[in-house]
Order: structure tokens, then sequence, then C-alpha cells
């Protein structure tokens, strides 16, 4: 305790680290979440109306009026074009 007296600043470095720590796992749980089904990957990018949907992809409307196009991708939902680069089973 003596030392924590004398460097207190370690406690603060320490709060940072857990808050950022929660964080982390709050944007990977959204991210999970967003992923596991078209509709909401749809919510997630902001779809106001979805236009076409198969088992594998759709089609949505932005509010801003543009269109989007949503696939799948090894179960989960991406946008066209911005997949994951995958080595493997290893996808980042």
């Amino acid at each position: 305790m003596k030392y924590l007296e004398r460097h207190w600043w370690i406690l603060g470095v320490l709060a940072v680290i857990i808050v950022l720590a929660g964080y982390f796992a709050q944007q990977v749980a959204t991210l999970r979440v967003a992923h596991s089904s078209f509709e909401n990957y749809a919510a997630f990018r902001g779809c106001a109306q979805i236009t076409s949907r198969t088992p594998t992809e759709g089609t949505c409307t932005l509010a801003s009026g543009g269109t989007i196009k949503i696939v799948q991708f090894r179960g989960r939902w991406f946008l066209d074009g911005d997949l994951p680069t995958c080595w493997g089973n290893i996808c980042i």
C-alpha cells in the first residue's frame, strides 16, 4: 500500500485500462450482434427500408436515399465490397 501511496498515478493508469477494456468488450459485442443477421446488419448500417432479400444477400435504402447491398460471408453479414480478408480460418 505504501508503494501505491507514493505512486498514485498507477491507480489512474489501471482505471484507464479497465475503462478501455470495457469499451472494447462492448464494441466487440455490438459488432457480433450486428453481423449475426441480415436485419441486424441493415439496422446497424442505417437502412430505412429493405428493398430485396434472399437467403444470402439483400439490398436496402438508406435514409439519405442511397442504396447498399448486404451479402452473407461465412455465416456473417457484411457490406458488399467490404468483406474481411481471410487466411485459412482466420479473418480480419
